[in-house]
This record gives structure tokens, sequence and C-alpha cells, in this order.
């Protein structure tokens, strides 16, 4: 690692672009903190994907977790649709924040998507090209070229590429390197851990920048699915854009620090950091996710001969936290009258809180579940 040689910067004319070294090769891990950080970081998964083991109902969880990971990866590409606004339906987002849900929703759509394909289809460009089209689906950037890698010269920050942070290599180079780094996400013969290859499978990545438009969520995503992929993790709950969003200077700067110094142990450093912090606190949510059920069932037991449509309400917010009375008469088969009701009792009981403030179309949300995520 402490010999990494990141590429070079080759000129094209009135401007260079970088150019990455491979990346499928013999590498020597030889540098005492990466180990230590990377003890912390295993023993961080292994007991968050323990955890995962004893909560009922964990697909809620993960539910949960790929929309706050949508919002956070997202976010740091700068949409600014929240995480309460992300569980809503569409028809209740103000128009002019549409696009910006809507690029929050193609992301929840490509990661369900990445975990589905995962049964068929390793880790590789035809898997990150079918991930880019989703994501690009009738959003911002849906006419730069979703599914195909770039056939032009991109760059990162600046007005023009004369005054770009950074240029990724040339857009007819990009194949070589995506295959070149799908050989190293799969070459059993390289002997590092799996989570420094994702490590440095994400730098390289970001490095590459194969789509026009995309390629940070695509990159975010690729942790969460490689580590299913690689059974480091049995489901996938644990998701790192939180982390990269809360210290988003540092993610950046670590990323340029490898490429234009080589020190492409600091990026790792910072990534195993990242990935033991975030893996604490998801061990953490789901205690206070079954925490908050057992306390939750005891509500809702005071409720008698309602109790049983009482669940069936909880239930249902467990996995979307927001609702209203029609929704509750539609998933109870109860009047709308007797909805009603049964959503002040709710209100009463602590479970339910009104978000709106006004007299017509109220809507309710389970402040307490919201809470544990935030």
């Amino acid at each position: 690692m402490n010999s990494f040689v990141s590429g070079k910067y080759v000129n094209q004319g009135h401007y260079s672009c970088f150019m990455p070294e491979s990346i499928n090769r013999e590498w020597e891990l030889n540098d005492i903190e990466i180990i230590n950080l990377l003890g912390q970081a295993e023993r961080a998964i292994g007991k968050l994907d323990m955890f995962s083991n004893f909560i009922p109902n964990i697909e809620l969880f993960i539910r949960m977790h790929v929309v706050k990971e949508a919002t956070q990866s997202t976010k740091i590409e700068g949409t600014q649709t929240n995480f309460e606004e992300a569980l809503k339906e569409r028809e209740d987002i103000p128009e002019a924040k549409r696009d910006d849900w809507d690029e929050v929703q193609n992301y929840i759509g490509a990661l369900d998507e990445a975990m589905s394909l995962l049964t068929s289809l390793p880790v590789s460009g035809r898997l990150i090209k079918t991930l880019h089209r989703m994501l690009l689906r009738g959003v911002r950037g849906e006419h730069k070229s979703p599914g195909e890698f770039r056939t032009s010269q991109n760059w990162i920050g600046g007005v023009t590429i004369d005054d770009a942070v950074f240029v990724p290599p040339t857009h007819t180079s990009v194949s070589e390197f995506m295959g070149d780094m799908e050989k190293f996400a799969h070459n059993d013969s390289i002997k590092l851990p799996d989570l420094i290859k994702i490590a440095i499978i994400h730098y390289q990545f970001e490095t590459i920048h194969p789509f026009l438009d995309g390629n940070g969520r695509i990159g975010r995503i690729l942790i969460p699915i490689y580590m299913v992929e690689k059974k480091l993790l049995s489901r996938p709950t644990l998701y790192i854009s939180d982390f990269f969003e809360r210290h988003r200077k540092l993610y950046y700067d670590n990323l340029m620090r490898a490429r234009l110094d080589g020190d492409l142990a600091q990026w790792i450093k910072f990534f195993l950091v990242g990935i033991a912090e975030i893996a604490t606190k998801g061990a953490q949510t789901l205690e206070k996710v079954l925490n908050l059920q057992k306390e939750t069932e005891q509500k809702i037991s005071t409720l008698r001969a309602r109790a049983h449509n009482a669940s069936v309400v909880v239930n249902n917010l467990f996995d979307r936290p927001l609702t209203n009375p029609a929704k509750v008469a539609q998933i109870t088969g109860l009047s709308p009258a007797s909805a009603y009701s049964l959503v002040n009792d709710l209100v009463e009981l602590g479970i339910l809180q009104e978000m709106t403030g006004g007299k017509r179309g109220k809507q309710y949300v389970f402040t307490d579940y919201l809470r544990v995520f935030n």
C-alpha cells in the first residue's frame, strides 16, 4: 500500500487527464494501522450481521436503511429531499421538489434491483450498467447515455474542463479500466481481505468516472452489494453514504490524495473507520427497533378489542411510517369513521403524531420510529 503508484496525467492538448494504473495485480498489505482498523471494521460488521438474524421483519429495517442511504447518497450530489419526504407518496410532494424525490426513488429502486440481480449476476460491468440505467430513468441526466459508458471526456468540479478539480481518463480507455476493475473484484489469487478490495474498487471506480452522470451514486451502491456478494453480510444492512455525507470534504480530499500523492493507505483508513462506525450504529439501531417493537406491542394491547386492527396498522408503519385515516381504512377494512377513531387511539397512545396541523387532509407519522433512524 505504501508503494502505491496511482497513475499519471497525460496531456490532451489544452488539458491533461488522469490515467490510473491497473489494480488487478499483486498487493502487499504491510501497514499495521490498516490491519488494526480492518480488525475493528470486521468485528463491527460481524456483530451487525449476527444481530440482524434475531430481528423479526428485518426486511422492514432494511427498507428504512435503504431510504436513508438513498437520501444521503443523492444529497452528496445536491438533491434536497429529506428522509421524511422520501417516505411520502409522489402526489404528496410539492411539484417543485418532485425531481429530487424521483432521483431518491430511482436510487432505492437501483439498490433493490442490485440485490435481486446478485442471485444470477456478479458485480460486473453488465450489472453496473443495468443499475445506471435505472438510476437515470426519467430524471435529470436521462439524456446522458443511461446504461452506457461515456463516449466523451468528462470532468469533476469547475465550470469548464480548463478549471476542473479533476479530469478522469479518456473515454476510449474506460472499457479497459472497467474490465481491469472487474477482474480485480473477482481475482481470488489476490490475497487481500474483501473489505480492502471494495475500498480500492470504490476509489478506482470514482477515478475512472465511467459515466457522464451518476458516478458517485453508482460507486456508493457498489459497496453494500459487493459486501453481500462476498458474504461479509448475509443481508444488505450496512450503508456508508451517511458517513460520507457527514465527512464530505474528507471523503473527496482522501480520494484526491490517493490520486495526486499515491496515498491510497489514507483513503483505506478513512474507509475502514467509516465502515466500523456505520456497522456499530447499525447494530445499535437494530436494538432500538427491537425495543420499540416491544414497547409498541405493549401499548396497543391496551386497546383490547381493537388491538388486532391496531397491530395491522403498526406493522404497516414499520414499513412506511407515514399514514392517514384513508390508508388505515384500506389496510384494515374498517369504515372511514372507525379508521379515524383508530388513528385517534394511536395518537393518544403516543404512537402516531399529526404532522400537517390542518383540519383536513391530515397526515400522521410514527415519530419514534423515524427518530431511531435520524
